[in-house]
């Protein structure tokens, strides 16, 4: 846990009273102060708050994302789908109506594989399911830039360090064991990526020689 800082002392959850503005001073303090932001929250109470936050996240970068694909006329562009040259307004109109459903059953799914990894790598000494799910649910800040067209997957990636300083914080663990619950499953879905393009190299150099 970062020095100076301790559970509770100041700053807190999404506030859902102040909807509009409690939205924008969490993603000020995630953004700008994470350290902070993870060490004063709570490690349990309530998964409403931090669930909503991270579906309106989902949600905004879904309709902007989408009004981006609907003006180019493509679904390669304000995300990474690709799914054919055409995206009309009925795919915009399910995306935002099903993208609370998926960001819901992704979010829980997520953190069920991030706790499982924290019970190994922390220890049964951790803070619980609940926190994980915290640290994924407001990690999805990075929603709000990851459909802006070509760059918007490069500073997604600042979620990572959002994520590890948030596994830190919320376990009260170290850095080195929070990069392991973030990063081994990064490392692990390259390492599968690299291995289909190699496997799928390998096939097609065989099918031309």
């Amino acid at each position: 846990m970062s020095a100076g800082t301790t559970p509770g002392s100041s700053g807190g959850d999404y506030n859902l009273s102040a909807p509009v503005n409690g939205f924008i001073e969490v993603v000020r303090r995630v953004v700008t102060a994470p350290a902070l932001f993870f060490s004063a929250i709570p490690r349990r109470g309530n998964y409403l708050a931090p669930l909503l936050f991270a579906l309106i996240c989902i949600e905004i970068s879904t309709i902007l994302g989408g009004l981006v694909r609907l003006a180019w006329r493509s679904e390669a562009a304000g995300g990474v789908r690709f799914e054919g040259a055409g995206y009309g307004f009925g795919s915009f109109v399910a995306d935002v109506i099903l993208s609370p459903i998926g960001g819901t059953i992704g979010l829980f799914v997520l953190a069920g594989i991030a706790h499982l990894l924290v019970v190994l790598f922390v220890g049964g000494g951790n803070s619980g399911f609940e926190a994980t799910f915290r640290v994924a649910s407001y990690v999805s800040v990075t929603s709000l830039v990851n459909w802006i067209p070509f760059v918007g997957g490069l500073l997604a990636l600042y979620g990572l360090y959002l994520a590890v300083v948030g596994i830190r914080e919320m376990h009260a663990t170290t850095t080195g064991k929070a990069a392991l619950v973030v990063l081994l499953p990064v490392a692990v879905i390259a390492l599968i990526l690299l291995l289909v393009i190699l496997v799928a190299g390998a096939f097609i150099l065989g099918r031309l020689t």
